[in-house]
């Protein structure tokens, strides 16, 4: 499992783009036009359309989640999420092929940050 990127959820990817390409001195890239990616030599920052991110949309409305989601990359989403010990009441996604390829589960850490644990296709 490695750490993939802090991904920040907003309504307007492109204002927070150009914000942290100032900060960084980083050219964002954009994978679509609802998400960017600012990477640097250590890290990476991506940023996601609240509609990217439907199932916690509610969450976010309601300010129950901070908009940020701390993203694993994993070899195998299932196999991973199956050996969590998990509440039901922490988890937000059960491993889905969302529609952009990537499979993911999205689960909440004792804090109630979000945490994606994703493979790409």
């Amino acid at each position: 499992m490695q750490l993939a990127s802090i991904r920040i959820i907003t309504r307007d990817v492109a204002r927070l783009a150009a914000f942290y390409e100032g900060v960084t001195g980083a050219t964002a890239t954009w994978p679509a036009p609802v998400f960017a990616e600012i990477r640097t030599a250590r890290a990476t920052l991506a940023i996601g359309d609240i509609t990217t991110m439907g199932m916690i949309a509610a969450d976010l409305a309601h300010g129950r989640s901070s908009g940020v989601i701390i993203e694993f990359e994993v070899d195998d989403v299932d196999a991973q999420f199956g050996r969590l010990r998990l509440e039901p009441e922490a988890i937000v996604l059960a491993p889905t092929t969302m529609p952009w390829g990537n499979r993911s589960a999205v689960v909440r850490d004792p804090d109630g940050n979000l945490v994606n644990l994703f493979a790409r296709p």
